[in-house]
């Protein structure tokens, strides 16, 4: 046997990419305490808490209007499941949360969404899940960018508009919800 075949199988991690957005990041610096670009570990028993308060919060947020603890993110695994998720909960008594169109009040949580923006003041996150099989910890990636987050989700579509100028759609009964049929109707 080569010691090829006899190493342990390496195991995938879990990794949440979250791209950082805020219009005045550029003057007042609100994610300097943040490490972007480098992948960084964290327990899977750990809650991943963001905020200003830097002694309970793992990633501080230096801002003023935010709450000392503003959201937190849980790992953890479905039931009967190996699916490995997240789910977030917001803990602003003052600020609703929104995770893609649905806001959450204080102390009510989600799962998090394979992709999905999250909202809070003029701070806007892109959440991207990148699936492992770790179960031991997950880890974090952090990205920063100048361009709003819901700008870049939100592209028109690129449907073609006749010389006209009216689009009609091409699936009628895209915008209508699905009928039952007996199948032994016409």
């Amino acid at each position: 046997m080569t010691s090829l075949e006899e190493a342990e199988t390496e195991e995938t991690v879990t990794c949440l990419h979250m791209t950082f957005y805020h219009p005045c990041q550029e003057e007042k610096m609100m994610f300097r305490c943040l490490n972007f670009c480098r992948r960084e570990q964290v327990r899977a028993d750990e809650l991943a808490k963001f905020g200003r308060d830097s002694n309970v919060c793992r990633y501080n947020l230096v801002d003023s209007r935010v709450s000392r603890i503003q959201f937190s993110l849980q790992f953890y695994r479905k039931l009967n499941s190996s699916e490995l998720c997240f789910e977030i909960k917001n803990m602003s008594k003052k600020t609703k949360l929104v995770v893609d169109h649905t806001e959450l009040g204080y102390l009510n949580k989600l799962d998090l969404p394979q992709k999905c923006t999250i909202c809070f003041g003029d701070y806007q996150i892109l959440a991207e899940i990148q699936e492992g099989e770790s179960m031991d910890y997950f880890q974090t990636r952090l990205h920063l960018t100048e361009v709003p987050v819901l700008q870049e989700r939100c592209l028109p579509s690129q449907q073609p508009v006749p010389e006209s100028g009216i689009a009609y759609s091409l699936f009628p009964s895209q915008d209508k919800s699905p009928a039952e049929i007996d199948e032994n109707e016409s």
